[in-house]
């Protein structure tokens, strides 16, 4: 069995979104979040009880602001410039012994071994060698029937999800 896309680029809003799902389903992503708004929230109670100064309120809502702005804003633009895979025309096959993915110079293949999970977002499956490496291929390169059968391969050859 085979399943392949067609050839796709990547759309930069949809891409960028990609990444900041990347971002904030990271496990430290979402502690550093929680950590930073209890912090804030606590920050605030004390201020509005007068036991600290308003610059504690000022520095927990400044660090939450500058946190929001690295990983909603500037972390998911800075990869997406920096990567010129998403400036690519590309195609996937997904056989049962390897995923392909080729642009119209060159062709790389990966056996399913080397994938260690995927998760799946609105518009994207993420697949990942290890939780800092990983790829994305567009839904929209497939069409409503391919994008079942591609779901099925990669529950059947990765396994885990998320």
């Amino acid at each position: 069995m085979k399943v392949s896309s067609n050839w796709f680029v990547y759309n930069k809003g949809k891409v960028i979104q990609a990444l900041r799902y990347h971002f904030i389903s990271r496990k430290e992503i979402k502690l550093i979040i929680i950590i930073l708004n209890v912090f804030a929230v606590f920050s605030a109670i004390l201020f509005y009880l007068k036991k600290v100064p308003p610059s504690a309120f000022l520095l927990s809502s400044f660090l939450w602001f500058v946190v929001m702005i690295i990983f909603w804003y500037l972390l998911p633009r800075m990869i997406y410039k920096k990567s010129k895979t998403f400036k690519d025309e590309l195609r996937v096959d997904f056989t049962e012994e390897t995923l392909v993915l080729e642009n119209r110079r060159t062709e790389n293949s990966w056996p399913w071994t080397s994938l260690s999970s995927w998760i799946e977002s609105p518009h994207f499956f993420h697949l990942y060698f290890n939780p800092r490496s990983f790829f994305i291929i567009p839904k929209e390169a497939f069409s409503e029937q391919e994008i079942f059968e591609a779901r099925n391969f990669l529950k059947r050859k990765i396994g885990k999800s998320g």
